[in-house]
C-alpha cells in the first residue's frame, strides 16, 4: 500500500468509496442520500483539500482517502474513509499518520475532526481528544506533536534505507563463529526498525511473508521495499538442517558487499535518493552510501579504548566512577588477576576487547566460578576489571573503583534507591558533527547477557537519567572529534554512593535504539508519551512455520490491543529454530498495561507447547509438519 496525491479523474470513484465506507456503519438509504452532496468529492477541489489516496500497489485499487483542509496553524481533517473490506487492516491509521506528517511539515498546530460517531474511538486511540462544538457530529481535536530534533537529525527527511549489516559490522573486529553468524542474522531483523519510518530494508536473512505487512499495520507505515535473503548462509529453507551444517559453511559476504555485488539492486537503492542507515559502519556500507568514515573513527568500540576515555572524562563528572581495568596477555594472567580480586572480597569482570550483547563478558565473584569462566574465554589478550558493587552487594564503591571523590555538579547521593542496575544512554552524532541526546533506558540484563530494554516516562529515575545524559553527551563530543558519525550508546551499571559506572561504548544501532525509534513513531502517530519495551528473546513453546507464526502474531496483536498495548514483532526468523524464540517490542501509555502485555505475550508463547503436539521429534502444527515457507526475495 502506498499513499499518493488524488487525481481529478478519480473524483467519482473516490466519492463512491466514501459513500460505501459511510454505509458500512449501517446507515439507511435515506440517511446516505441526505449525506451524498456533503460527501461527494469534486474534481476541481483535489489540490485545495489536499486529498490523498491509499492505493494497493499491485492492483492500483483505491483503498482509502483522506484530506487535510484549511490554512496553518489551524486546519481540519475533512475526510478519512476506508474501503469497507479493508477496515481494520491499518489503512486508516496509515492515512491518519500521513495527514499528521503533512500537517507537521506545513506548520499546522491543530486539526479539528468532526467525526462519525462510530469513528470516535478510533481517533481517541490515536491521540485526539473530544472538544465542544461540531453540531450533530462529535468534534475532536488533535495537535500534531513536533518531530523530535534527534529524529530529524537521524533520518534527514521523512524516510530512510535500512541495512541489517550486523554480521558485517561484527566481523570487522574478529572472525565470527557459526553460532555468532546465525545470531547476527536473526538480530539483523531489528534493522527494519532502525528508523521511525523506513522506505526500504535490506536483510541477510529471509523473513516470513506477512511480517513487513504486520509492521506497516502496527506502525502506520506506507509501503516498504523489503530485500531479504542476501546472506548466503541464511537462505536454506530447512532450519534444522541449516543448524546442523552451518559449521561447515564458509562465512557469507557482508551485507553491504552483497548489495554492491548486485548492480541492479545498488542502482535501485541509490535511486530512492534517501539516506542509507547501516546497523553499523563498515567499509562497504560507506562505499554504498557515499559517506565513509575516516580511519580510526570506530576505535572506541574497543572496550579498553572506551575505558581510557571514561577515565579521562570522569574528573568533570563527580557522579561517575570508572572501574579500574587491566590487560591480561593470556588466560593464565587473567586467572591470577581475578583470583586476587576474589580473595580481596570484591570480585572481578573479565572481558574480550570486542563483543556484543554481553558476549565475551563474565562476572567472577567466587573461586568456584573462576574455572568455568576461564574455559569459556579465548586465549587472550583479555581485560580484567574490578566488579562494581551496587547497594545490594553492601560494598563500598571506593574499594572497587578508582576512588574518585565527589565534588561539585551532580550530587551522587541524590540518586533514589530504585535506580535499575543496568542503564544505557543513547545519542547520535549527525553528519555535521553535532551531538544529539536521545535518552536513557533501563536494560534487562541476565548475568551479563542483554535481554531487552525499556524507554519512556519513568523507565529511568530523573536524577540517574540526568547523570547518564550529561556523561553520554560528553562521550559524544569526543566521538565527533574522532570523526565518528552515527548512532552510539554508553552502557552503565549503578554503584554504591549513588554513582554510575560506564562500562562500554557501542558505535552502532542496538536493541534500546530500536525501542527509541518505535517510541518516536508511536508518539507521532498515536499521540501521548509511550513506554516501549524491547524483548529480544521470548522462548516459544513450539516451533512455528511461517504461516502459523504470522497467523498467531496477528491474533496476539489483537489481544494486546484489547488491553491498551501495541505489539510490534521485531525478530520473526527464529520461530522454527531447534530452540525457537521471538523478539517483540511492546508499547503502552501506562506501566501496568505494559507489564500486562509482557505477561500476556510470555504466557501465550509458552502456551504454544500445549496447542501444538510433538511430531517427528519437533513441535509441529496439529494438522501437519510443514516447514517454513520458501524465501520471499523481494517483497513490497
Amino acid at each position: 500500500m502506498r499513499i499518493r496525491q488524488a487525481r481529478p479523474d478519480e473524483a467519482r470513484a473516490l466519492s463512491a468509496l466514501v459513500l460505501r465506507s459511510k454505509a458500512h456503519w449501517g446507515y439507511d438509504e435515506a440517511f446516505l442520500a441526505a449525506c451524498r452532496d456533503e460527501l461527494t468529492i469534486s474534481a476541481d477541489e483535489m489540490t485545495a483539500r489536499r486529498l490523498v489516496v491509499a492505493e494497493d500497489e499491485s492492483s492500483g485499487e483505491a483503498l482509502g482517502v483522506a484530506s487535510l483542509e484549511g490554512r496553518a496553524p489551524d486546519g481540519t481533517l475533512g475526510l478519512l474513509f476506508v474501503e469497507p473490506r479493508v477496515i481494520g487492516l491499518g489503512i486508516g491509521r496509515a492515512l491518519y499518520a500521513h495527514v499528521l506528517d503533512t500537517a507537521r511539515e506545513l506548520g499546522f498546530e491543530r486539526l479539528t475532526i468532526d467525526s462519525d460517531p462510530h469513528a470516535v474511538d478510533f481517533y481517541r486511540a490515536l491521540g485526539a481528544r473530544s472538544v465542544p462544538g461540531g453540531g450533530a457530529l462529535p468534534r475532536l481535536l488533535v495537535e500534531p506533536p513536533p518531530r523530535k530534533a534527534w529524529v530529524r537529525a537521524w533520518t534527514r527527511g521523512p524516510r530512510t534505507v535500512q541495512l541489517g549489516n550486523v554480521g558485517e559490522f561484527q566481523a570487522q573486529f574478529g572472525e565470527l563463529t557459526p553460532l555468532a553468524r546465525r545470531a547476527s542474522g536473526h538480530y539483523s531483523c531489528l534493522a527494519a526498525l532502525g528508523s521511525p519510518h523506513p522506505a526500504a530494508v535490506v536483510l541477510p536473512v529471509t523473513v516470513p511473508p506477512g511480517w513487513v505487512e504486520l509492521l506497516c499495520r502496527q506502525l502506520a507505515w506506507e509501503s516498504v521495499e523489503m530485500y531479504d535473503g542476501l546472506g548466503a548462509a541464511h537462505t536454506d529453507d530447512d532450519a534444522a538442517a541449516r543448524a546442523d551444517t552451518q559449521a561447515a559453511e564458509a562465512p557469507p559476504p557482508g551485507l553491504a558487499a552483497a548489495i554492491l555485488a548486485r548492480p541492479a539492486l545498488t542502482r535501485r537503492l541509490r535511486g530512492l535518493g534517501l539516506p542509507f542507515v547501516p546497523w553499523g559502519h563498515t567499509g562497504p556500507s560507506g562505499e554504498l552510501s557515499g559517506e565513509p568514515l575516516p580511519s580510526g573513527a570506530l576505535r572506541y568500540e574497543s572496550k579498553s579504548a572506551a575505558n581510557s576515555l571514561f577515565r579521562r572524562l570522569a574528573p568533570a563528572h563527580p557522579a561517575i566512577t570508572v572501574p579500574v581495568q587491566r590487560t591480561a596477555a593470556n588466560r593464565r594472567e587473567a586467572a591470577r588477576l581475578l583470583l586476587a580480586l576474589v580473595r580481596a572480597g570484591t570480585g572481578g569482570v573479565v572481558k574480550t576487547e570486542h563483543g556484543v550483547g554481553g558476549s565475551g563478558t563474565h562476572v567472577v565473584r567466587s573461586l568456584r566460578g573462576l574455572l568455568p569462566v576461564l574455559r569459556a574465554l579465548p586465549r587472550g589478550p583479555l581485560l580484567v576489571e574490578d566488579y562494581v558493587a551496587d547497594v545490594a552487594d553492601g560494598m563500598d564503591v571506593a574499594d572497587v573503583t578508582d576512588g574518585s571523590a565527589p565534588s561539585q555538579g551532580d550530587s551522587p547521593r541524590d540518586l533514589p534507591s530504585n535506580v535499575p542496575r543496568d542503564l544505557t544512554y543513547d545519542g547520535l552524532v549527525d553528519t555535521a558533527g553535532t551531538v544529539h541526546d536521545v535518552g536513557a533506558a533501563r536494560m534487562d540484563v541476565a548475568d551479563t547477557a542483554y535481554r531487552g530494554a525499556t524507554v519512556g516516562p519513568g523507565a529511568v529515575p530523573d536524577r540517574a537519567a540526568s547523570i547518564a545524559l550529561r556523561f553520554g553527551h560528553a562521550v559524544g563530543l569526543e566521538l565527533a572529534a574522532s570523526g565518528y558519525r552515527g548512532w552510539y550508546d554508553v552502557d552503565f551499571v549503578t554503584a554504591t554512593a549513588g554513582r554510575l559506572a560506564p562500562t562500554e561504548i557501542n558505535l552502532r544501532l542496538t536493541g534500546p535504539s530500536v525501542a527509541f525509534m518505535v517510541k518516536a513513531r508511536l508518539d507521532e502517530t498515536r499521540g501521548g508519551d509511550h513506554l516501549v519495551r524491547s524483548l529480544d528473546h521470548i522462548p516459544l513453546g513450539a516451533r512455528l512455520p511461517n504461516t502459523e507464526l504470522i497467523a498467531w502474531l496477528k491474533e496476539l496483536t489483537g489481544r494486546c490491543t484489547g488491553i491498551g498495548a501495541v505489539l510490534v514483532p521485531s525478530i520473526p526468523t527464529a520461530a522454527f529454530d531447534p530452540a525457537p524464540f521471538l523478539g517483540v517490542l511492546l508499547a503502552a501509555r501506562a506501566p501496568d498495561r505494559l507489564d500486562a502485555a509482557e505477561a500476556l505475550v510470555r504466557c501465550a508463547a509458552q502456551d504454544l507447547g500445549r496447542i501444538f503436539a510433538p511430531a517427528d521429534g519437533i513441535f509441529a502444527p496439529a494438522g501437519g509438519t510443514s516447514g517454513p515457507a520458501a524465501p520471499t526475495g523481494r517483497a513490497v
